[in-house]
């Protein structure tokens, strides 16, 4: 679905609340209308503890500095909460960010366009807030768990750093002034020495970062039926999924065998197109946690169906595709791919391989780059 005015926004699940309206009223203001990292109009995704709305293909870069960096949703397809939007107020829009983020931006380095290469997005983006390069040297946070803008913000608010409160004021109506001055005390005071990274992590962030991604893959881990005993005559079950060098993981359901999760996780998807790897482990307190089985489920005809039905509308349910069932892979039945609504989605149901039982119910949506 294309954004192109604000009565065209729907954030899913919330109808017109209260959090979708003052969401839409932020995206409206001027500087929001273009991304904050690349200016591509009408940016559909945010970094929720930085402050910013991005468009898609920085999204995907953002996704690879990890979450202790920047926390992506987007816009129209996931579920907002107020704090979320708060942070996102907070802040004050792309434009208060980059007075922060782009104060000190050096003249021989020129800013992406919206059709630059994923080697110079991904460059710029890593310099701009993993590194820092371009706010103020004595306001960078040398630390991997960074301090957002918006937290920093609610910290000034309540506090001017020397242990006395200051007059509340409601942060939105404060100056520009006044908050990169209060910005800058909250990053000076928050400042701690970074986390020594291993030459694998680093190696890995790199290629991540340089990786360029074909879509959004969002995945909502079901139920589990008749997993694997664990413990003395149940198991404490998660789900970890991968897709590439990205990973995201569910709650534990405490000592059941037939869990619900009815959770939904968002994965870039990179090119070349790996595998979406599928762990079921039981938590354990004391040890390490126990493998309940795996499973790989190829996603490479999801996002070429996707693709393919990019500009289809309309409202219905229709078969547009099929992975079947063989054994050389997990499926316990064909798995049906459909255009429901205009949304292209797959419902899997996988046999857990190197275990002794176990079946896991998944719900799969390709959103193309283009969407």
């Amino acid at each position: 679905m294309e954004v192109t005015s604000l009565n065209q926004l729907m954030v899913h699940g919330n109808g017109e609340s209260g959090t979708v309206r003052r969401l839409q009223e932020l995206l409206a203001q001027p500087d929001n209308q273009i991304c904050a990292d690349c200016n591509s109009p009408y940016p559909k995704w945010a970094s929720t503890n930085i402050g910013v709305f991005i468009c898609i293909k920085c999204s995907g870069v953002h996704r690879s500095l990890g979450v202790h960096v920047s926390k992506v949703l987007s816009v129209t397809l996931d579920e907002w909460t107020d704090s979320q939007v708060d942070a996102m107020v907070d802040v004050g829009g792309n434009a208060s960010a980059n007075a922060i983020y782009e104060a000190f931006l050096p003249e021989n380095i020129q800013k992406p366009g919206p059709e630059a290469s994923s080697e110079e997005r991904s460059t710029f983006i890593r310099q701009k807030y993993e590194l820092q390069e371009f706010v103020k040297p004595s306001l960078r946070i040398a630390s991997s768990a960074s301090l957002s803008l918006s937290s920093s913000l609610q910290n000034m608010s309540s506090s001017n750093g020397l242990g006395h409160t200051v007059e509340e004021k409601p942060i939105g109506k404060m100056s520009h002034a006044s908050r990169l001055s209060g910005l800058g005390h909250a990053l000076r005071k928050s400042w701690r020495k970074r986390d020594s990274d291993s030459k694998e992590t680093k190696r890995n962030h790199s290629l991540l970062g340089m990786v360029e991604f074909v879509g959004l893959l969002k995945i909502k881990v079901v139920k589990g039926t008749n997993l694997a005993v664990r413990d003395i005559v149940s198991s404490d079950p998660y789900v970890i999924l991968t897709v590439g060098h990205q990973t995201a993981k569910t709650k534990v359901i405490k000592s059941n065998l037939n869990p619900i999760w009815n959770e939904e996780h968002m994965l870039s998807v990179p090119n070349p197109m790996p595998p979406l790897k599928v762990q079921v482990f039981d938590k354990d307190t004391f040890s390490s946690d126990d493998s309940m089985g795996e499973a790989e489920v190829d996603i490479q005809p999801l996002v070429s169906a996707a693709n393919a039905y990019i500009n289809v509308g309309g409202f219905g349910t229709m078969q547009i595709g099929k992975w079947l069932a063989t054994s050389d892979n997990a499926l316990v039945t064909d798995s049906i791919i459909k255009l429901v609504d205009g949304h292209v989605r797959q419902d899997i149901i996988l046999k857990l391989q190197n275990v002794e039982s176990g079946i896991l119910d998944l719900e799969l949506e390709c959103v193309p780059l283009s969407q």
